[in-house]
């Protein structure tokens, strides 16, 4: 099971990057390119501890649902997403944040197992832990640079 791990420094206070990294609408648009849009549970704003949120998007030209629910969540610290269904067989999403010389240090910890046994894992050498990646990478770039600059868009 491929686990991605990512670490952003911030200039922010942490708890602005904390709830930009919960914001539905954010992660919206650092997934335009495949069209997301949170379709069921909470569609817009932060969201919490327990709640869920549906996502219809298109990856790879096919058209998919993936429904998570916030497992854990310690404000500003850390939060957990988990896969309740969708095309993984499994995936937990923990976002951690620290303090460090004035700045903020986002570490995001993506750990997942594809569907299909070999067929999975063969897919996730080829193209899919990559894929994932960068999908990772954009969001993150689109939280620092609004947490550095105009983190209000976001946040209520």
């Amino acid at each position: 099971m491929p686990i991605i791990s990512l670490i952003t420094k911030i200039d922010c206070p942490i708890e602005v990057a904390f709830d930009l990294s919960r914001s539905i609408d954010l992660h919206e648009a650092s997934t335009a390119q495949t069209n997301e849009k949170a379709i069921e549970g909470r569609t817009t704003g932060l969201i919490e501890m327990g709640e869920r949120v549906t996502w219809e998007a298109t990856h790879f030209g096919i058209r998919q649902r993936l429904g998570s629910e916030i497992t854990a969540f310690d404000r500003p610290r850390h939060f957990r997403d988990s896969m309740i269904f969708g095309a993984f067989e499994r995936f937990d999403h923990d976002h951690h944040f620290a303090e460090e010389d004035g700045k903020t240090v986002m570490t995001d910890r993506f750990d997942y197992t594809s569907p299909f046994g070999l067929i999975g894992r063969f897919a996730d050498v080829l193209f899919l832990k990559n894929y994932m990646t960068a999908l990772l990478m954009k969001r993150n770039e689109l939280i620092r640079n609004l947490a550095e600059s105009d983190p209000a868009k976001f946040l209520p």
